[in-house]
């Protein structure tokens, strides 16, 4: 899947992968999408928690040997 824009937070624990992602969702327009590249297990739980609360879309998560890309569309 495409995306707009992206942010490593590999390395990051909970909470600043959703912080960041926050703070860069608030810079991107409607619809974009952003990529969030973690290593925290927690994010797991913790971005769609996020995009559920925030109304932003979660569009999914792909584990790759690199880490976790989790996929949000801006609202």
């Amino acid at each position: 899947m495409d995306h707009d824009d992206e942010i490593d937070a590999r390395g990051l624990l909970c909470p600043l992968p959703v912080l960041k992602a926050r703070k860069r969702l608030m810079s991107l327009p409607a619809g974009a999408v952003l990529l969030v590249r973690a290593s925290d297990a927690a994010s797991i739980l913790d971005m769609p928690h996020f995009c559920a609360q925030t109304g932003h879309e979660y569009l999914g998560l792909t584990e790759t040997p690199q880490g976790l890309e989790h996929r949000i569309r801006r609202a």
